[in-house]
């Protein structure tokens, strides 16, 4: 028995956003001659902290036709569509995927985990999860939001300037993700809402009472504003990113042959039931 498309929309979802990016995801499939296989939303809104004004951030998950991956001049693995309004959709080749997920790719996972989903197939985004669960690497992930929260922490804090307050968040989340990984030694797939994170990454008191006032406003109001760097986030970005700095091991470039393998079966069944 085939499983029902999967749609996953919050109570009080815009109703002509939502329509615009099924539009545009339809558009998509019939200019490029392809089918989507996964649609998600990617930014703020899925993370759980937006704004009234936050752009929609679908992203998506493809597959060309059979013959587009037999020519010896391949098409483009990666679409992407000017922004128009607060709408930004683009989307990722299959392939594409496979290969960045078994590096530790973090936002291929958040893709698959997404609780916001536009559209998609229940079977292959299955299948996506038991690779990453069984193959991903753990240690890729974890420098992934390494690299990423030091680059927010540099770009928007890094002095003692009054800070934009609603950027704390860019730099707060790679930092709760990777204590959660700290906390979860036999997980690689950290929750991508960004509330259940902190919620399993036992914060400090403190600091999650801090944060949920920050969601709270930031939920009511299009600008925070500045402020002087609260010292609670301050600890503990920066705790958890020395923590990361001086215990994650080397990233191996080998890529194990058992999930090769998976990913090739996974990619050639996909083509076969999938392909337009």
């Amino acid at each position: 028995m085939t499983e029902a498309p999967l749609r996953a929309i919050p109570h009080g979802f815009d109703s002509r956003a939502l329509a615009d990016i099924d539009s545009r995801l339809a558009s998509i499939e019939e200019k490029e001659r392809l089918r989507v296989l996964l649609a998600v939303e990617s930014g703020s809104r899925a993370w759980g902290f937006p704004s009234p004004d936050s752009d929609y951030d679908c992203r998506f998950l493809f597959l060309r036709r059979r013959d587009d991956y037999l020519s010896p001049w391949p098409l483009r693995d990666v679409i992407e569509q000017p922004m128009e309004g607060e709408l930004d959709v683009s989307g990722w080749d299959l392939g594409k995927a496979l290969k960045l997920l078994l590096k530790g790719n973090a936002v291929v996972v958040e893709w698959l985990t997404s609780p916001i989903v536009y559209r998609g197939d229940p079977e292959v985004r299955g299948q996506l999860l038991n690779l990453a669960r069984a193959f991903s690497s753990r240690t890729g992930i974890a420098r992934h939001y390494l690299h990423l929260g030091e680059k927010q922490r540099r770009s928007y804090f890094a002095d003692d300037k009054p800070v934009r307050l609603k950027k704390l968040f860019y730099a707060l989340r790679p930092a709760a993700a990777l204590r959660w990984l700290r906390l979860h030694p036999d997980a690689a797939i950290a929750p991508m809402h960004f509330p259940t994170l902190m919620a399993q990454c036992d914060p400090p008191a403190e600091l999650a009472a801090l944060v949920e006032a920050l969601i709270a406003r930031k939920a009511e109001t299009r600008e925070l504003g500045e402020a002087p760097l609260p010292q609670p986030i301050v600890r503990f970005v920066d705790d958890e990113f020395a923590l990361a700095r001086e215990t994650l091991p080397a990233s191996s470039a080998r890529l194990d042959p058992a999930a090769r393998s998976a990913a090739e079966d996974l990619f050639r069944r996909a083509v076969d039931r999938h392909a337009p």
